[in-house]
């Protein structure tokens, strides 16, 4: 991607203020970072305002990412002093293990049981599946688009635990072609602020660097498989490529991670 994505509406700046001021009073923070890529996936600005508060990462995903990779980030995290957990948020049994890691962070970093934690995470990232799945109901709005949560709220997870649900919230500005294209492909960027056809063939590109026998097609090979092709022959590549991100996100194809702890890329 050429141009560097800047997404910052009066609304994220408002959360961005809020959460520094709720952070105050709380025990734990939860963050749901996309397993495909948990470094593109995280806020450096997140992570300072947390301070050394007791910390819960949360791989969300995992399905979709590669089990191998996962792994290497759950020992990078635990390496530092966070209890990192990677789960699929829609399933209650793997939402019922962040509830036990909040409670033992918070025994741990206060010495007490009762606990207040706040969930954080970029745009989309999951944070309002998993609290739905903590709560066996839907109580946060979700969708699978960035942008929905635009508000804090407040639920009772457990007789000794209150939750915290937040805006996503982006860096200001997103630099880095690698990290444009990656959060852009993983749904953290709204529709509107990219396009689809640079992402789908930044994303292939990358791909073949690393793995130059993969069977994952390129978008005028998935255009023409998935019948997007227009009278007259010509390919119909903006609708293509939406309909190509939606099936990287759909696991189509395969389980693949975007970055490794190793790997070097600029976040």
């Amino acid at each position: 991607m050429e141009r560097e994505v800047a997404w910052y509406p009066g609304h994220m700046a408002k959360a961005a203020r809020r959460i520094r001021e709720y952070l105050r009073s709380m025990d734990v923070v939860v963050e749901v970072v996309d397993a495909r890529i948990p470094r593109s996936g995280r806020n450096a600005l997140l992570d300072e305002m947390a301070g050394r508060r007791a910390r819960v990462v949360a791989l969300d995903r995992h399905d979709l990412a590669d089990p191998a990779t996962t792994k290497r980030w759950l020992a990078y995290f635990a390496q530092r002093g966070a209890s990192a957990l990677a789960l699929d948020a829609r399933v209650p049994r793997n939402a019922a293990r962040i509830a036990t890691a909040i409670e033992e962070s918070s025994k741990r970093s206060t010495g007490r049981g009762m606990a207040r934690a706040m969930i954080v995470g970029v745009p989309n990232s999951g944070k309002s599946t998993l609290v739905n799945s903590l709560l066996r109901r839907a109580s946060a709005k979700t969708a699978n688009r960035a942008g929905v949560t635009r508000q804090t709220q407040w639920f009772r997870l457990a007789p000794n635990v209150e939750l915290m649900d937040t805006p996503g919230v982006l860096p200001p500005k997103i630099s880095g072609a690698a990290a444009q294209w990656k959060l852009a492909l993983c749904g953290a960027v709204p529709r509107e602020r990219y396009d689809p056809q640079e992402v789908a063939a930044a994303f292939h590109q990358w791909l073949l660097a690393r793995k130059p026998a993969s069977s994952v097609p390129d978008l005028q090979a998935f255009a023409a498989q998935r019948g997007f092709v227009r009278r007259g022959g010509e390919i119909d590549y903006h609708n293509a490529a939406q309909s190509y991100i939606s099936a990287f996100n759909d696991g189509a194809f395969g389980r693949i991670s975007l970055e490794a702890p190793d790997d070097g890329e600029a976040a």
